[in-house]
This record gives C-alpha cells, structure tokens and sequence, in this order.
C-alpha cells in the first residue's frame, strides 16, 4: 500500500513490482516537439537484476526518470506495486520516493560539508524518523557498504570509491524496495567500478532488493541477470539469463 491513501488496483495476474504498459513520453509540442518514449511496456519482478542500456538519445535516462517518478508519462500506465502512479498527487508520488525508492547517481550527490554519517541520516530525516532510530540505522547502512570507522569524514576526504558508497548507504537506509542506480561506476576507475557493482550485486543477493541500472560499461552490465537495450524510444531487445524475453 502506497502511503497517502492511494488503494491498489485489484488484478487477477501476479503483481509486478513494476509496470510499463504503452507509456510514451514527449518534450515540447509541435514541429518543435521530442518523442523520447514511444510506446514501452515492460514489466520487473520483486527481487530482479536488470541492467538498461542504448546509446544517447534512446529513452533510457527518460525512462529512469518516469521510473523514479522524477518525470510522468505523456500517456500510457506506470503501476508500482499495482498502484497506478499517474494517478498519484505530486506529494503522494514524493512519499511513494521516499518510502519506496533508493537513489544512487554518478555524481554521487552527497553535501560537501557534511559527515558521511550525516549524508546517509539525510533520508529518514525527511521520514522524521526519531533520532536514537536515525543513528542505528544511518550506522547499519554504513556498516553494510565496508564503511565503519569512516563515519566523520566528509566527502572531500574520501575517495570516489567511498564516496559511493556513502550514496549507497543512504539509498538503503530506508530498506527500499528497488534501488535505481543511473551511471553508478561513471566517475570510476575499473577496480573501484567493480567493487560498486559488486556491493549492489550483494544488496540484490542478500538482501532482495531490486537493483536497476543504467551503464554504458558492458562489463557492468553483465552482472545483472536481465539487460534490457533501448534504441529510438523503444525497447530493442529484453534479454534474461540468455533468453529473450
């Protein structure tokens, strides 16, 4: 149940934990305007691996935004957990964010002048979570991502590796279900690039987390169990465990 008092359509079929079904999106009006999106349906399970890929310009950073409710379908059906988000009021998709969705970016987002400890407290502050909670869950976040000791220290003293993983910490530490990553290794060298999707490989393993990346790394990408590749505005191939979707 989304918070906010938004019911959950009753379906006969297996609820998704997402659903894409003919959403398109378009920028502009007229000879000026854009067609990112044409027509996508797609669906991810509870617990998926998926990776997006496509050149630029294909939907896929579109598609990413629509999925974070950052941006809404010009027409077509977006379901979270069977909730109809098109449906949603601007606060009640804001919650469905918070409550719901972990956020990892490429340029790690964190405040400068703020501790590591700080930054991953940032998202139940929002919740107005108490603050005895705040710290036991700000440090088992920390704790997960291999960065206990390093709690103090701002992001001009850590590395991009470590900075990353602060921005992981605070994508977990309100036990989302499903972490949308946009570009996670991007400002990383091949060594730190690994341990990053390692630790997400980890987060979907143990933890069931649904992780959904976006890279243009192939060697990224092959660690997820589905890549799915857009081009033109639309999905071009869906591909799971080696079989097409």
């Amino acid at each position: 149940m989304i918070t906010g008092g938004v019911q959950q359509r009753k379906r006969k079929s297996e609820q998704h934990l997402i659903e894409f079904s003919g959403v398109t999106k378009v920028y502009g009006e007229g000879h000026a305007s854009m067609q990112a999106l044409r027509g996508i349906d797609l669906c991810i399970d509870e617990g998926e691996f998926v990776a997006i890929m496509g050149p630029s310009g294909s939907g896929k950073s579109t598609c990413m935004n629509i999925l974070g409710c950052l941006d809404t379908p010009t027409s077509g059906i977006y379901l979270f957990r069977d909730v109809d988000v098109g449906q949603l009021t601007r606060n009640q998709r804001a919650m469905l964010r918070r409550y719901y969705q972990g956020f990892v970016f490429q340029g790690y987002n964190l405040l400068n002048r703020t501790s590591a400890f700080e930054n991953v407290e940032i998202p139940l502050i929002y919740r107005g979570t108490p603050a005895d909670v705040r710290r036991e869950q700000a440090q088992k976040a920390l704790d997960i991502v291999g960065l206990r000791g390093w709690e103090s220290h701002t992001p001009g003293e850590l590395s991009g590796g470590q900075q990353q993983r602060v921005a992981i910490a605070r994508a977990i530490v309100t036990e989302p279900a499903v972490i949308l990553a946009d570009e996670p290794t991007g400002n990383l060298d091949t060594t730190r690039s690994r341990e990053i999707i390692e630790l997400l490989n980890a987060l979907n393993a143990n933890q069931g987390i649904t992780i959904i990346v976006i890279t243009h790394e192939p060697n990224i990408a092959a660690y997820a169990k589905r890549l799915i590749h857009f081009r033109d505005g639309l999905v071009e191939t869906d591909v799971q465990n080696g079989r097409v979707k």
